[in-house]
């Protein structure tokens, strides 16, 4: 992996995820075989600072019953992880936050939420995806997230998710586009785009200046976490002719970044291989730049300047990312169902 300040994010957090998992031998028994806990945002990507705050989703497995009619077990929608040992949970949740020192859940933990896997699955493609936040917990449990809890039963919830995504695959085997799970996943994208552009209207200064705080880390971060996805599957696809359900579930256990560097491994063209160092250069100076504390930070975009320099910085980082995505997917028939 390229870049110190990438390589220090990451020790940093593989040490704090050590440290919390030590924490949670209570939550980890209440939980059982009946669901996991998984982080996002940095803490999933492996790049974590001393001023990463942790995005976390507990997701319980199906509870099931016996069809009377056809004598089989069936999922009723309702999760394996009962609300009051969720609720036990999450304390111990944030009691572990607290002593670790790490910042508090982001919005006073009111993300800190409880969902079956039928949840995450019932609303797929629905217009109530959004709202429910099951578009963000599904995604993201695919693109970003390492699980801190409950490891067997976070391999079945993947195993379930990419189930969903590859339902035709069986009658394609040899020619699969994934073009379900990618157009979720720039769906997600285009969502975190217009709920930032939604939201930044007539707020005072200094809600300002956070907004354009998360627009910087939105123009980096969460374009790499879902165009890093794309890549992966359009390389994948460019060499097999085809993207089995097992290459989404290995693509799935690797960060990010790691995604890019096997795209470069892979790559027979010297513009690949360029495009993707640009693309690292870009990550590792915004990995830097916002290794400070956030007064610091708004500091920064404080200064018009400064502020101009930052922002023109997140334009150059989206162009790398799109000379790589034309780089790996142009010409095949993949790539145009992304574009149009």
């Amino acid at each position: 992996m390229k870049g110190a300040e990438i390589g220090r994010r990451r020790a940093y957090t593989e040490n704090k995820t050590r440290a919390l998992r030590e924490q949670l031998a209570e939550a980890e028994e209440l939980l059982g075989d009946d669901g996991c806990v998984y982080a996002t945002g940095s803490f999933g990507r492996l790049e974590a600072g001393e001023n990463s705050d942790l995005d976390l989703f507990i997701v319980g497995l199906n509870q099931q019953r016996r069809n009377p009619e056809t004598k089989k077990r069936e999922a009723t929608g309702e999760s394996r992880v009962s609300n009051l040992n969720a609720i036990c949970i999450t304390a111990d949740l944030i009691r572990s936050v607290n002593d670790l020192g790490l910042p508090t859940f982001d919005g006073d933990g009111k993300y800190l939420r409880h969902y079956s896997v039928h949840d995450l699955l019932n609303t797929l493609g629905k217009p109530e995806d959004d709202a429910s936040n099951t578009l963000t917990a599904r995604l993201l449990l695919t693109l970003e997230s390492r699980c801190l809890l409950g490891h067997s039963s976070y391999e079945k919830i993947l195993e379930q998710v990419i189930e969903k995504y590859w339902r035709d695959y069986e009658g394609h085997r040899d020619e699969f586009m994934p073009a379900f799970f990618a157009n979720d996943i720039l769906r997600l994208w285009r969502t975190f785009c217009i709920n930032y552009e939604a939201n930044t209207r007539d707020y005072p200064d200094d809600e300002k200046i956070k907004r354009k705080i998360k627009n910087y880390k939105l123009k980096h971060s969460r374009m790499l976490t879902c165009f890093s996805a794309i890549l992966h599957m359009l390389d994948e696809h460019q060499r097999k002719h085809t993207v089995a359900p097992h290459d989404a579930l290995a693509m799935i256990k690797l960060t990010p970044l790691e995604r890019l560097e096997i795209v470069k491994q892979n790559a027979r063209s010297d513009d690949v291989k360029g495009a993707i160092d640009e693309v690292f250069t870009h990550y590792e100076a915004f990995l830097t730049t916002t290794n400070v504390d956030k007064a610091a930070l708004q500091a920064r975009f404080r200064d018009p300047d400064q502020a101009k320099v930052l922002g023109n910085q997140a334009y150059e980082f989206g162009d790398a990312m799109a000379r790589l995505l034309k780089h790996v997917g142009d010409g095949s028939r993949f790539y145009r169902l992304l574009i149009f």
